[in-house]
C-alpha cells in the first residue's frame, strides 16, 4: 500500500514537472498542412493566446539605389510593432500598431531634421505611426489554401518567408503633390524572413520565439521632397520577437519616444479596422493640401 501511494506521488510529481516545463509530447506539425502551417505561423508572428500582445523589435539602414551612381547610407532606422491575436470562424485577426523612428547613423539620435546628400538640402522628417496595420490569417480566401513558404535549415530551424510585391494607387497623386510624388502609383517591395526552432512551434506554449530579416525597396519617402529624382531607397533591417514583456520590455529610449509623442502606441489596436495606414496615407493626413 506504502509502495502505491509512493508510486503515485511520484507520477504525480513528474507530470507536474513536465506540465511547468512545456516539455509535452505534442504531435508535430505538418507545415505542409494549411492548418498546421497556419497555427504555426500565427504563434510565431504573435501569439495563440487572444488578446496576448506581442512586440517585434528590429534596426537597420536606409540606402539610396540610384542606376550608375555608388549607394549612400542616408540614415538608420529603430522599430517596433506591437500586436495581438483573435480566433475567428475562418481562422486568425490580428490588430497591429507599428512604429519606426529615422536616426542619425553617426549619433543614434532620433531625427528631427535631415541633411540630405543626394539634394544638399535640409527637410523635416516625418517618422511613421502607422495605425492599424491590421491583418486576417485564413485557412481559406480567394487565394487559395492557407500556406506560408518555409524552408528547413538544420536540425531544428525553420524559416518562413513572405515576399511582398505591392503596386495600388497612390494617395498622393502627383499634380497634388509635385514634390512628395513620383507616380500615381504606389510600388514597392518587402521581403520579410521570419527565423525560429521547430521544437518551438511544436511545444504546448502559445508563442514562439523568432528573429526576423526585413529588406524593402521603395520610392523615396514623401518628407525627402524628391519626387523628381531618379533612384530608389532600399531598407535592410533586422530584429526579434520580444518574448518576455511587451511595450515596456523595448528599449528605453523607445519608449520614452513614444509615451512623449504617441502614447497610444504603447498597444495594440483593441478592434480590428479598415483600411490599414501607411507612410503615404500618413502624409496625405497631415497635409491634406499638399506640401
Amino acid at each position: 500500500m506504502k509502495n502505491t501511494f509512493k508510486n503515485l506521488i511520484i507520477i504525480a510529481l513528474y507530470i507536474l514537472i513536465i506540465f511547468n516545463t512545456n516539455i509535452v509530447f505534442a504531435q508535430k506539425l505538418d507545415l505542409e498542412k494549411p492548418a498546421d502551417n497556419l497555427k504555426a505561423f500565427v504563434k510565431m508572428r504573435a501569439s495563440l493566446k487572444e488578446g496576448e500582445e506581442v512586440v517585434y523589435y528590429w534596426t537597420g539602414t536606409i540606402y539610396s539605389f540610384v542606376a550608375g551612381e555608388r549607394s549612400k547610407e542616408l540614415f538608420g532606422m529603430e522599430a517596433y510593432s506591437i500586436a495581438k491575436t483573435k480566433k475567428t470562424e475562418a481562422g486568425y485577426e490580428m490588430t497591429t500598431r507599428e512604429v519606426a523612428l529615422y536616426t542619425n547613423l553617426e549619433t543614434g539620435e532620433y531625427l528631427k531634421r535631415w541633411y540630405n546628400p543626394l539634394t544638399k538640402d535640409t527637410v523635416d522628417v516625418l517618422h511613421v505611426w502607422n495605425d492599424p496595420v491590421n491583418q486576417t490569417f485564413n485557412l481559406k480566401s480567394k487565394y487559395g489554401d492557407w500556406g506560408v513558404p518555409t524552408t528547413k535549415l538544420g536540425p531544428d530551424r525553420v524559416c518562413f518567408n513572405s515576399d511582398i510585391f505591392l503596386l495600388y494607387p497612390s494617395p498622393l497623386k502627383v499634380a497634388e503633390y509635385p514634390e512628395n510624388s513620383r507616380s500615381d502609383n504606389y510600388q514597392a517591395c518587402e521581403l520579410f524572413q521570419f527565423f525560429c526552432s521547430e521544437k518551438e512551434l511544436n511545444n504546448k506554449k502559445n508563442s514562439a520565439y523568432a528573429e526576423i530579416s526585413w529588406s524593402r525597396m521603395s520610392d523615396y519617402l514623401p518628407w525627402m521632397r524628391m519626387a523628381d529624382k531618379p533612384g530608389y531607397l532600399v531598407y535592410q533591417c533586422r530584429g526579434h520577437k520580444i518574448m518576455n514583456g511587451a511595450f515596456e520590455a523595448l528599449p528605453q529610449r523607445v519608449q520614452d519616444y513614444v509615451k512623449a509623442n504617441q502614447p497610444i502606441y504603447m498597444h495594440a489596436p483593441d478592434t480590428y479596422e479598415k483600411p490599414n495606414m501607411t507612410s503615404w496615407k500618413y502624409y496625405k493626413q497631415l497635409f491634406p493640401k499638399g506640401k
